[in-house]
């Protein structure tokens, strides 16, 4: 999606967002607090913090999983507060597609068949699920693994099967928690930079990280702190960073 294509609503807006466990008791716990947040369509951001920080509880309220205690979010101009239990299913399952570390493959299923049973509860017709996850494996580079079980292909493998469920319904917005975590560098590598290739074919992607290398990749970061996401703590990553120096050195040598 090029930019002039891009909507103008943001399609992640968070206002005053908080999140309180337990806020009848005396042994409450504050994980949110006051969170600003607004994440355009087609970018990249990384979401960095320690264990404990809030930054799961923070993809689980912008990927409609939880809700809120406090303040307002809008996913792609729609104020989620107004919506019951089955609207927002429905929300999450047409506009976010998720990523997570363990993979969450159904071990018993193919590859072909994990992907294509979220389209079961949409009531898509079997022929149509089957040819939609061929397509998305194809997409993520699997074309001839569909037919594997989760235990023949390997940890990349099976982190490409999780993204291609995630995009088996289109989704606006790509979140994945720790989708490296538990993968070699090597094939970190490649899995990031398959979401890098989802955002050029125009997906929001958050990635929810420790790494601060993993962060890198992304076109902004944002670090949490004790439920807290600070103005000051939103960077240009260093991939962008290098890649402007880079064309302003190449600039400044065609001027020369």
């Amino acid at each position: 999606m090029t930019p002039e294509a891009r909507p103008t609503t943001p399609v992640i807006e968070t206002r005053a967002l908080g999140k309180v466990y337990a806020a009848d008791s005396e042994a409450q716990v504050i994980a949110l607090k006051n969170v600003d947040l607004r994440i355009d369509h087609g970018e990249f951001v990384a979401i960095m913090g320690p264990s404990g920080s809030g930054k799961s509880t923070l993809m689980n309220l912008i990927g409609c999983l939880d809700t809120p205690t406090s303040g307002a979010y809008l996913c792609d101009g729609v104020d989620v507060a107004v919506l019951d239990a089955e609207a927002r299913a429905v929300l999450r399952r047409e506009k976010i597609g998720f990523v997570f570390q363990g993979f969450n493959l159904l071990s018993r299923m193919t590859a072909l068949d994990n992907v294509a049973m979220p389209l079961s509860y949409a009531g898509v017709p079997a022929a149509e699920r089957r040819r939609r996850a061929a397509e998305v494996l194809t997409l993520v580079g699997l074309g001839e693994r569909m037919q594997h079980r989760p235990s023949e292909l390997s940890g990349g493998q099976q982190q490409r099967v999780a993204i291609a469920r995630a995009l088996i319904h289109k989704p606006a917005i790509v979140m994945a928690d720790e989708p490296t975590g538990a993968l070699d560098s090597r094939t970190g590598q490649e899995i990031l930079a398959l979401f890098e290739r989802l955002q050029n074919e125009g997906h929001t992607i958050i990635l929810i990280t420790h790494d601060a290398e993993v962060a890198a990749h992304a076109d902004r970061i944002y670090t949490m702190r004790d439920g807290e996401l600070h103005a000051g703590d939103l960077h240009v990553s260093e991939k962008h960073a290098s890649e402007k120096h880079a064309a302003e050195h190449q600039g400044a040598g065609g001027a020369a």
